[in-house]
């Protein structure tokens, strides 16, 4: 690749819905503009972008992929980014760090869920958007209906540039409304054709509401338009790329990733109307001195910002780098401002896909990748060792969805905990972490697709092969009512017998926060005082596994207030023993199982509240209130933990996607009785198959 200033560069994030042909048409500019020789499919598995063995399997994209092109001397650095929900932490480095996206809303379906979720996006991050009617080939696509899907949503910033030719019912060409040219066929048999007579019209009137948009977006064009009702092809283009990057603007355009019609124009309104990195506002830094900002300039010092990780068990970990100022190069000396640590980078490449190729210097503003950096993670800031800066760093979503890992093969644990190490470092939506109640290692995610693909990853590059069980829940269990009851243990076997004798009165805790609580109430001497905390410690040791399933007991208190013992044979093994004669007999106490119960909070939109609070219902939950939260209802609700397994999965089918939630412990509570007799059955029968 040549050489470019960082105005002629372009940093553009592809995303949208899953389906809707992101990666085709990305695909399709690579061949548009002679960056390949061949336009892959991704049937069959040819694609730039959908590398991974795991989305060539699936035909979806798992990861952002950075696909770089060449065109009217301008670097468009284009990042696929995947649609699925389950790999929405995938969007958040890439939009972070593109002054730009194109949002592909589908010609047939029109705007869906994905396509919104890619504009909130955008919002966050003051991202200049313009929205791509793709599909355009497709039975029954219509670019009117998808047009008006968006405008009902977004209302008057939603700008056409184009109008589709149609012949026959087939998607032959486009009509830029700016210039006023018409255009048919794509690449080399791409020729400019008069504007269709039945067009004339509908051309005329997007090509006044363009005016309209673009005189809206600056002062002294709004004045001209004004005066002569008229503004010129040069003020129109100059107004719409303001508005753009101000996002009070918001062109469309349509085009086939198929057939690639529409690609050429598509290429230039990239080039003339999205805006570079030099057009983007200085970033703001902690430094030693307080706050600095710097802008995207080539005279500043260095600093990069770490969007993406990858983790390769042979060529080692590649973090992908916008450099946010100045220049990197191979003797930069690299300072990690999160880590307060200095890095040695391997080499500097620019990325295509899986593709590699050397690149000697980075200019402000451009996209590469640094290999073998040994503190970087995803959302760290680079700099230069004597200016140091540290930007703010990435929110991610947080996993909503948990299963049990287990290693297939005895002995492979370690290898497998390893590899999930260096996949979280990949993608930080993943958490492992260690149950210690229940001693389950529990792989955490954003969908059971994005833990499954974790599963599988797992599998292909780090040759570790895990089973997936839905994770156990850490049942309590509790008594009702007070007993006293005696605990003996008497056993004569030659020499030294072993004599120990208790009195326990076992008690629901009154204040029903402490789980255990021992009292000695022992006068006169009737157990020594050296063998009362042989009695607790058995005790203790004893609550860990309750009398009806084996659940850790809680909210117990125990008074020890008589017994007797032996001169001799008395020892504290002995009472340890009668200790746990006694608390066996808790099943006379009307002993009761106790769940967990979290807090959990559901964001969506106003149509799917009956559907909601009906499914909360199902699950024995409590709703607690509603309120409003900006477009969204917020349901706050009580439920039991067991019955929020895969309640993403279920969330998203009931909301198509558009609904979020939070959970979090809030108590334990009593299992209603059929419940808790079922969980008791089952918790017996598989301590039997262990056994």
């Amino acid at each position: 690749m040549k050489n470019y200033t960082t105005e002629n560069i372009r940093n553009i994030a592809v995303t949208g819905h899953g389906g809707e042909g992101k990666t085709t048409l990305v695909e399709a500019l690579l061949y548009a503009t002679g960056t390949i020789d061949r336009q892959g499919r991704r049937e069959d598995g040819t694609t730039v972008c959908d590398y991974d063995p795991e989305e060539i399997k699936r035909q979806i994209s798992i990861s952002a992929a950075v696909a770089p092109l060449e065109y009217q001397d301008t670097k468009i650095n284009l990042v696929d980014i995947p649609g699925y929900f389950d790999f929405a932490g995938e969007m958040v480095g890439p939009m972070a760090v593109c002054e730009g996206a194109l949002i592909t809303v589908s010609a047939v379906s029109g705007l869906s869920v994905g396509a919104e979720k890619a504009w909130a996006a955008c919002d966050k991050n003051n991202t200049a958007r313009m929205i791509v009617i793709n599909q355009m080939d497709r039975e029954n696509a219509n670019f009117q209906k998808a047009l008006d899907s968006v405008k009902e949503k977004y209302g008057t910033v939603i700008a056409p540039i184009e109008v589709p030719i149609i012949e026959d019912g087939k998607f032959v060409g486009v009509v830029g409304v700016l210039k006023g040219k018409a255009f048919i066929g794509e690449g080399k048999n791409r020729k400019e054709v008069p504007i269709p007579a039945h067009l004339e019209d509908e051309v005329q009137a997007a090509r006044e509401a363009i005016m309209e948009a673009a005189a809206g977006a600056d002062e002294e064009l709004m004045e001209k338009y004004f005066e002569d009702m008229e503004l010129s092809i040069e003020d129109t283009i100059m107004g719409v790329r303001k508005g753009t990057k101000e996002g009070t603007v918001v062109p469309v355009v349509c085009c086939s990733g198929i057939t690639r019609i529409g690609l050429g124009k598509l290429l230039d309104f990239m080039v003339e109307l999205m805006p570079s990195p030099a057009d983007a506002p200085a970033l703001t830094g902690e430094t030693k001195g307080g706050e600095e900002e710097r802008a995207c300039t080539v005279d500043a010092p260095f600093s990069g910002l770490v969007f993406k990780t990858m983790a390769d068990p042979f060529v080692g970990k590649l973090s992908l780098i916008k450099v946010t100022s100045g220049t990197l190069s191979g003797d930069t000396s690299l300072y990690n401002a999160n880590a307060d640590k200095p890095e040695k980078a391997g080499n500097i490449f620019f990325l295509r896909g899986k593709k590699q190729t050397q690149a000697t210097q980075v200019i402000a503003g451009d996209i590469c990748a640094l290999a073998k950096l040994q503190f970087a993670a995803t959302g760290h800031t680079l700099c230069e060792a004597g200016k140091l800066i540290k930007f703010p760093g990435f929110e991610f979503p947080a996993p909503c969805i948990a299963q049990a890992v287990y290693a297939k093969k005895a002995g492979d644990e370690d290898k497998i905990f390893s590899g999930l190490a260096r996949l979280m470092e990949e993608d930080p939506t993943i958490k492992v972490e260690k149950n210690v109640e229940t001693t389950e290692s529990l792989l955490s995610g954003l969908g059971e697709l994005h833990i499954q693909v974790v599963a599988n990853k797992l599998k292909a590059k780090f040759g570790a092969d895990c089973l997936l069980e839905q994770p156990k829940i850490a049942y309590r269990e509790s008594i009702r009512k007070k007993i006293d009851v005696q605990g003996r243990h008497k056993k004569q076997s030659g020499g030294h017998g072993q004599f120990g004798d208790v009195w326990i009165e076992f008690r629901p805790n009154d204040d029903g926060s402490t789980d255990f609580i021992f009292e000695d109430a022992v006068v006169g001497g009737v157990v020594p005082r050296n063998f009362i905390p042989a009695v607790e410690k058995g005790l203790r040791d004893n609550i860990k596994h309750g009398v009806l399933a084996g659940f850790p007991v809680v909210g117990l208190t125990a008074k020890l207030h008589d017994g007797s013992y032996h001169p001799v044979d008395s020892s504290e093994m002995a009472f340890k023993t009668a200790a746990r004669i006694a608390f066996k007999q808790l099943d006379k106490a009307s002993p009761i199982l106790l769940e967990p119960v979290h807090s959990v909070k559901v964001w969506v939109p106003d149509e799917y509240m009956g559907d909601i609070i009906g499914d909360m219902n199902k699950r024995r939950g409590r709703i607690m209130g509603m309120d409003k939260d900006g477009d969204l209802q917020c349901i706050s609700a009580e439920v039991p933990e067991g019955e929020m397994y895969k309640y993403a999965t279920d969330l998203r089918s009931m909301t198509q996607g558009r609904g979020s939630f939070t959970t979090s412990f809030e108590r334990y509570e009593e299992v209603p009785a059929a419940d808790a007799k079922k969980i008791i059955e089952n918790t017996k029968r598989e301590d039997e198959d262990e056994e």
